[in-house]
């Protein structure tokens, strides 16, 4: 039976957000932290694709683990001579649970590629299991890697504050984080003095989830809203902004959490470094520019109520776009596990990723 995947080192990675257990899958429900800490348990294909859907599991890394695993539920409960085309639907269902996320597509087309060359059932759930363990341990070590590089970049002797968005870190990636990650490895190092992290509305990710997961692992943490990042890096006080990203296309523009796009351009007018960290996983090269990418919109009752409280009125029309696309132009460096790029563009992305 496939085991939940082996941790690389000995360092911590913080909270975890999956476990496998070979037979099923389970997810720690983030829709209810910080209040509640509640693990659900999925035995299908359907109920992973849901759970993705409805922000169970959700950041662009962490998106794409779990429907690896849901490929591999897929093979489980697949039954009869068709037990292909069964798993190949499921895969299908997986694939449309969010469109922004490139993680998601490229963990199914992997997945996809194995099943291929599986001649039984029993063939395609055992290869099926082992691949998405493999697409686990393998983000958690890109985790690490990113982390060694992106310090490697910033190049500093004296300990920094940040700035964050959304949430990045062992919640949202297979473990240790992105660009959180970035945040932890600093603290490792005696070289954090604060990370102020945005609440990033609608959904709170920031104060929910980055907040809570810094302060679990004794992380130096302040929780702003987000209409307060002007005025915390116009106080000099920060350093780096630091992100991550749900897609980065050929020429360097990078598709994250809404407000990511605003927070790129007040780095840039305080001379504050905006760094984006993402795994390999996330470049698509296929797209040319930002402009190609899917927006993901989402109900409007996420901005006209906040667990179940009436935050506007109930007939006002909401615009409630979940990412926005920040241009290359603002970013002054990506950091993958491949290494890293400086002023990106088609030229530097093209030798770092062909």
């Amino acid at each position: 039976m496939n085991q939940a995947p082996a941790m690389p080192g000995t360092r911590s990675i913080g909270t975890v957000a999956m476990r496998w257990h070979g037979s099923s899958l389970e997810l720690l429900d983030q829709r209810l932290l910080p209040d509640q800490e509640v693990w659900l348990r999925l035995d299908t294909a359907d109920a992973v694709a849901g759970a993705i859907r409805d922000m169970v599991v959700r950041g662009a890394p962490a998106i794409g683990i779990s429907a690896a695993y849901g490929a591999a539920l897929a093979a489980r409960t697949a039954s009869g001579e068709n037990w292909r085309a069964q798993v190949d639907h499921s895969i299908r269902v997986l694939a449309e649970s969010r469109p922004t996320a490139v993680n998601l597509f490229w963990a199914l087309k992997r997945m996809q590629e194995i099943l291929a060359g599986c001649s039984t059932r029993a063939d395609a759930i055992e290869q099926l299991g082992l691949a998405a363990v493999s697409i686990h341990q393998e983000d958690l070590a890109a985790n690490l890697a990113m982390a060694e590089h992106a310090l490697m970049h910033m190049k500093t002797d004296q300990p920094v504050s940040v700035l964050t968005h959304c949430n990045t870190g062992a919640l949202a990636t297979g473990g240790y984080g992105t660009a959180l990650g970035v945040v932890r490895r600093l603290h490792e190092a005696g070289m954090l003095v604060n990370a102020f992290a945005d609440e990033t509305r609608p959904w709170l990710q920031g104060s929910r989830l980055t907040s809570w997961e810094l302060t679990r692992d004794g992380i130096p943490v302040t929780l702003n809203a987000d209409s307060a990042a002007a005025t915390i890096l116009a106080s000099g006080k920060v350093s780096w902004v630091i992100v991550g990203a749900d897609r980065i296309t050929a020429n360097g523009d990078v598709a994250n959490k809404i407000g990511t796009y605003s927070l790129a351009v007040l780095a840039r007018y305080h001379g504050v470094g905006f760094m984006v960290v993402a795994p390999s996983s996330t470049v698509d090269m296929a797209l040319a520019s930002g402009r190609e990418i899917p927006i993901e919109e989402r109900d409007g009752q996420e901005l006209r109520r906040v667990r179940e409280l009436p935050m506007a009125p109930a007939s006002v029309a909401v615009f409630n776009p979940v990412f926005d696309v920040t241009p290359a132009a603002l970013v002054d460096v990506i950091v993958t596990e491949k290494g890293v790029v400086s002023r990106p563009d088609v030229a530097g992305m093209t030798r770092l990723f062909g």
